[in-house]
């Protein structure tokens, strides 16, 4: 199990992401849009570098959905390796056998 306070401090930077979305969204057109003047531009860089650094969608670390656990994570399922094997041995994955030879 992962410590509390990293999957609390993962789960606050996905509010800060949710919440400034559209506002860096805005501001990143506006910094990469060649059409407006450089200051126009430099502006929005400023504005966009004063916004909190974990309402960045990069800060945000895949963790296990059950344990919290940041390494060794699938996607697709959204838990950790250890956990995928645990549940496909509990047969709570549907297709996924254990293998033996």
């Amino acid at each position: 199990m992962a410590k509390q306070s990293s999957v609390n401090k993962n789960a606050h930077r996905k509010k800060l992401v949710a919440r400034y979305a559209g506002k860096r969204k805005e501001l990143k057109a506006t910094a990469a849009d060649l059409s407006k003047p450089a200051e126009v531009r430099f502006a929005a860089r400023l504005k966009l570098a004063q916004l909190p650094r974990n309402s960045s969608a990069t800060r945000i670390r895949n963790r296990c959905e059950l344990t919290g656990r940041a390494r060794g994570y699938y996607r697709k399922l959204r838990v950790c390796r250890n956990m995928l094997r645990e549940l496909a041995s509990q047969g709570q994955i549907p297709g996924m056998v254990k293998s033996s030879w």
